[in-house]
């Protein structure tokens, strides 16, 4: 009875869903600054790299196109809207590390791979990391002490170093080609953003917990998933 009261908890601290229109909201805003604004743009941004636009141009231009479904019919899509947040992560955290590189290689002019290739290393232990981490809180009854504000020591030690590592790394990638403070400040910008979109990633495991708990999710959520018009409390 004890085990399966701490899945129940367990459960409910992973399943405290946001509204449809909180989600299209969501998807407005962070598709506009964050991944429009702060990443597309300096992409397209004098000196053009066509390298990197093509790099950049077919995942984002598939994003944008998915994400029209969940601003026209939130409340329809309300399932999969989980598994597309999750790819967002995945897709304007990889254009943060687009812009970095480009920084690197058409503002500091480096030359050789070797910067690329421990930018993409960079890229995927954060996100490896990042979900490693998401796991590890949600089963240990993190996330269920934390909304029922029961601290726990251990979560802003791990979550600040998992931070500060990528931070660091890229500021000394910085400083190994160029001693550029403004092009430091911006890769640091950068970086810290990255792990906020990285961590928007964990939705897609979300998304594959909500499959498996459905039932939960319908006693929590009678109507979600449904049409507007077949709900309610509207």
């Amino acid at each position: 009875m004890r085990k399966n009261r701490e899945v129940d908890r367990i459960s409910l601290s992973y399943l405290n869903l946001q509204t449809p229109k909180e989600n299209r909201g969501n998807i407005i805003v962070f598709f506009l600054v964050t991944l429009d604004l702060i990443g597309v743009l300096p992409i397209l941004a004098v000196p053009f790299s066509y390298n990197f636009f093509i790099a950049m141009i077919v995942p984002v231009a598939c994003l944008h196109l998915w994400a029209i479904m969940y601003v026209i019919a939130p409340y329809k899509y309300e399932r999969s809207y989980y598994l597309f947040f999750g790819i967002y992560g995945l897709i304007n955290t990889y254009v943060y590390f687009l812009v970095i590189q480009k920084l690197l290689y058409s503002h500091l002019f480096i030359q050789g791979s070797m910067a690329f290739i421990t930018g993409i290393i960079f890229f995927i232990s954060l996100i490896i990391f990042i979900n490693w981490l998401n796991i590890r809180f949600l089963y240990s009854g993190t996330y269920a002490n934390l909304q029922e504000k029961k601290t726990n020591k251990n979560v802003a030690p791990i979550t600040a170093a998992a931070g500060l590592g990528y931070v660091i790394a890229h500021l000394v990638l910085t400083f190994i080609y160029s001693v550029s403070i403004k092009m430091a400040i911006l890769i640091i910008v950068l970086s810290v953003l990255s792990i906020a979109t990285a961590y928007f990633s964990t939705f897609i495991h979300r998304y594959f917990f909500i499959l498996k708990n459905e039932e939960i999710v319908k006693k929590l959520r009678p109507e979600f998933g449904l049409p507007k018009k077949c709900r309610k409390n509207i």
